[in-house]
């Protein structure tokens, strides 16, 4: 090693005075100069770098780069600039670092590093990952590289971090070269080459600690690709570091690491299992940012088996809800709706916490509050009020996506916030100024909503009932799944049963389905399998026979009846199979807890538009529902409570 070391620096040495670019941004078309490929060539590292890729899980390899920048020689007038190896105090770090924070643009941080010409390696390295942070577009590129790269200070920064690149502490170095290549420069330029042939003298030492080869690995990952040599070197010595010894920070570094691409396909598992159990005895210890991370890194790294991790995380949560940041709070969110997890002392705390930031906290973490409590069927009235009310004043700023899932969320839990009017007016509204930008599920996904809440937008649903909507629909990707087609059937059933003044296009019956009651995803509730059995052991009690009821009665209107009782003009119970005579229908409905709200006995807006719908056809609805069924103690309770149910009016208790 030792002969390697010294036939590099030689090398180093001799190619000092060439002209060589420090910074070069990667293009799709060959851009290098005869001497870069020369340099390339000659330069012993381990690394097979290619002079055109970058890997990397952020952005697809082909870059949309327009250009090569300059230089340093061009773009300096003298000298080889301030050097990056001195000390500043720590209040002057804290107040850049705080500064660069604050920036939301990159001229921004390009103007503050102006303002700066002394500063610390540290604060070096932080720009580069800052501009990266900012510069990511919709498309996973750089927005304009072209001028980011060519700008005078920070071509003289990355100077200077070439020129001071072995007098760097580790993880400054570490941060440096993870800060190129999340700018995409060029592997073969020369700021790159001598980043990676000190990361490699630091490697070869065996001395870099956790967080410096997880920075290390994500960097070579990058420049090479997953099966590459210097990632393969790394992660030996990583794993070597005894996972059960490491501390929050480390277990933090490693999964983030392990969630940017090192751990897809199942790599290191046996490492993320030791981290897994490391981390559940650290848990009580971790910050707002720790818990965010860990949970984020656990649903990327598709870590089904850690849910005893993810309930302490939970837990954890529930004591930093006041301190999450934005976007924290909505990975968190997110990962607790992934894995089906909801804690009741969550709950309160976003109770007490959200009411107070409604109107200002980020749109999407907003949309993701209203998203757990809709998935976890939690309703909250304190949580939707506050939010319905700042919708009125914030609707512009949210996406249409967001609009959509938010009214969603209220018309699942069939909550109406008491200021309805006004709300339903600003979705209105929205529709009308911005009915072009809705995608077509979230759209369909919108009204539906609205019709479980009783508000009927019928110029809208008229537009959605159209040919030319319907081929959207169909061409958005998954198709018409079943799922659709049932919000569709139902949506045309609701403005036809409840607007019978409609008289707008039809649904066409090829997009009609006959039933609600599917597999997966349904607009109706299965039956509670041992609640409908006790159910119907007291009918029996009550009838006489079984054959006085059918169950499971699939109507002519798509909806599932639990149980059907038919009566003749008199009153008289007739036999189910009795096609003939029937004067009226009562419909049970034997509802159990998952047709009510999880926290309150209120039914979820698609079982109060079933009930709704199926007493407008003609059927007398009798609710059976678990809560008050649980409170009977024996067969001649449920027989007499039965009785009073479906025959209130009757005193005889056989037939």
């Amino acid at each position: 090693m030792a002969k390697i070391l010294a036939l590099r620096l030689h090398l180093l040495r001799h190619l000092d005075g060439q002209i060589l670019p420090s910074l070069k941004a990667c293009t799709g078309k060959r851009l290098v100069s005869p001497c870069l490929r020369t340099f390339a060539a000659c330069f012993p590292t381990r690394s097979n770098l290619s002079p055109r890729h970058i890997c990397t899980t952020e952005r697809d390899p082909l870059f949309l780069v327009a250009g090569t920048i300059r230089p340093y020689q061009e773009l300096l007038t003298s000298g080889s600039g301030l050097s990056l190896l001195h000390h500043l105090t720590s209040d002057e770090d804290n107040t850049f670092m705080k500064r660069l924070s604050f920036c939301t643009s990159s001229q921004q941080v390009l103007r503050l590093l102006r303002s700066y010409p002394v500063l610390s390696a540290a604060a070096a390295a932080s720009i580069l990952h800052r501009l990266a942070d900012l510069e990511q577009d919709a498309t996973r590129g750089l927005w304009k590289p072209e001028k980011l790269l060519s700008d005078l200070a920070l071509n003289k920064l990355c100077q200077r971090l070439e020129h001071d690149s072995a007098g760097l502490e580790d993880e400054v170095l570490v941060r440096a070269l993870l800060g190129c290549t999340r700018l995409y420069l060029d592997p073969q330029s020369r700021l790159v080459q001598r980043l990676v042939f000190e990361c490699q003298n630091r490697l070869d030492l065996e001395q870099l600690s956790v967080e410096a080869l997880c920075g290390l690995s994500r960097a070579f990952f990058a420049l090479e690709g997953p099966d590459g040599g210097m990632v393969k070197l790394a992660m030996n010595q990583l794993q070597n570091k005894e996972p059960a010894q490491w501390n929050v920070a480390e277990l933090v570094a490693v999964y983030c690491m392990l969630a940017n691409g090192l751990g897809e396909d199942g790599h290191y598992l046996e490492l993320l299992n030791e981290m897994n159990a490391q981390a559940l005895r650290q848990a009580q210890m971790m910050d707002p940012v720790a818990v965010s991370n860990i949970l984020g890194a656990l649903v990327t790294l598709r870590q089904n088996q850690a849910l005893p991790l993810v309930i302490a995380l939970c837990k954890q949560a529930v004591q930093h809800v006041q301190n999450f940041a934005d976007a924290e709070l909505t990975v968190v969110l997110s990962a607790l709706m992934h894995y089906g997890h909801s804690d009741h002392f969550l709950v309160e705390a976003l109770e007490h916490h959200v009411p107070k930031v409604a109107s200002t906290a980020h749109a999407e973490t907003v949309t993701k509050v209203m998203q757990y409590f809709q998935r976890r069927r939690i309703l909250s009235p304190p949580v939707f009020n506050t939010v319905a009310e700042s919708f009125v004043y914030r609707a512009e700023e949210y996406s249409t996506s967001q609009v959509s899932q938010q009214i969603a969320a209220l018309g699942d839990l069939g909550y109406l916030p008491p200021d309805a009017g006004s709300l339903f007016g600003k979705v209105e509204s929205v529709l009308h100024a911005r009915f072009s930008q809705f995608q077509p599920r979230a759209l369909l996904d919108l009204l539906y909503a609205c019709t479980l809440l009783q508000r009927y937008p019928l110029n809208f649903v008229s537009k959605v009932f159209s040919p030319y909507f319907m081929q959207q629909l169909q061409g958005e990707g998954n198709g018409l799944d079943p799922i659709v087609l049932a919000k569709l059937t139902q949506l045309y059933m609701t403005v036809k049963l409840e607007c019978p003044f409609y008289d707008g296009p039809r649904l066409s019956p090829k997009f009609r389905v006959k039933s609600f009651l599917a597999s997966g995803q349904s607009l109706e509730t299965h039956v509670e399998p041992q609640f409908y059995n006790a159910v119907k052991s007291g009918l029996v009690d009550l009838l006489g026979a079984r054959s006085y009821f059918a169950s499971r009665v699939l109507t002519p209107y798509c909806y599932t009846l639990d149980i059907e009782i038919q009566l003749d003009e008199e009153g008289y119970v007739l036999p189910a199979c009795h096609s003939e005579e029937v004067h009226k229908r009562i419909a049970l409905c034997i509802d159990g807890s998952k047709r009510f709200a999880a926290n309150a006995e209120k039914l979820l807006g698609k079982e109060a538009i079933k009930q709704r719908h199926l007493r407008i056809l003609g059927y007398e609805v009798v609710q059976i529902s678990y809560y008050e069924f649980e409170k009977l103690n024996n067969k001649e309770e449920v027989v007499e409570y039965l009785h009073k149910k479906i025959f209130p009016n009757s005193y005889r208790l056989s037939w």
